[in-house]
């Protein structure tokens, strides 16, 4: 009898210490072990990602937008690349689906901007009374007080038509942006922001537009949601 109490509690004791144990360690089903910021938290940035760019960018203060005017960026949208269509057309060919032309090849009569980028919804183009604007995704005036006040004209022209930084949005949603940065405006439609805000670091990375602190905070967070994200 005197083993059998002696081998039961032995018995008892093990469990207790394998259920101690198991307590003890987090595992699948801990509160602890998921990442939070769906999944991102604690995650690095993968090498040549828009999150690991960030950190490229000069960070200073907003400058004055004293000086600032749209014709400082030249002529809008000037036949930059030579094909013979001004800018805003070119734009439209590439985004819209559906193109239909005045002139044959060049001037775009109407369309249809299919998951438009900034609201996940469809839009008519019709030129004349258009509902699709081409939106600067890095805005002139952000770029003037980051940077830009002191190019030369050339480059001022190239980044106001540079299809990097060219994108056909819905009209309404564009103007509520304004001259907007990522720590001021980002999409509505929340399943973009991660391309939007990869393309603002592209473009600034490509002509060394600086950002400020809070713009440098905001684009780490949405970027830290999707840490692959690559530049485009």
């Amino acid at each position: 009898m005197l083993t059998y109490r002696k081998t039961l509690t032995a018995a008892a004791l093990a469990v207790a210490a394998a259920l101690v144990t198991t307590a003890c360690t987090p595992g699948a089903d801990s509160p602890s072990s998921g990442a939070s910021d769906g999944g991102s938290a604690g995650k690095p940035a993968a090498r040549g990602s828009a999150l690991a760019a960030v950190d490229t960018l000069t960070v200073k203060g907003r400058a004055p937008k004293t000086g600032y005017e749209r014709e400082k960026f030249g002529r809008a949208w000037a036949d930059v690349d030579g094909n013979g269509c001004g800018t805003r057309d070119d734009i439209l060919k590439r985004d819209l689906s559906g193109v239909r032309f005045t002139d044959g090849r060049c001037k775009v009569a109407s369309g249809t901007l299919t998951d438009d980028p900034y609201t996940g919804t469809t839009v008519a183009y019709v030129r004349g009374r258009s509902k699709v604007d081409i939106d600067h995704v890095v805005a002139l005036s952000d770029a003037w007080q980051k940077g830009a006040g002191k190019w030369d004209a050339d480059t001022r022209r190239r980044f106001a038509n540079d299809p990097l930084n060219l994108l056909a949005v819905d009209a309404s949603t564009n103007r509520r942006k304004s001259d907007g940065d990522a720590a001021t405006w980002l999409p509505p439609n929340k399943a973009y922001r991660c391309t939007y805000v990869a393309r603002q670091v592209a473009v600034k990375k490509k002509y060394g537009v600086w950002v400020t602190g809070g713009e440098r905070d905001a684009m780490k967070r949405v970027l830290g949601g999707c840490p692959q994200q690559k530049l485009p």
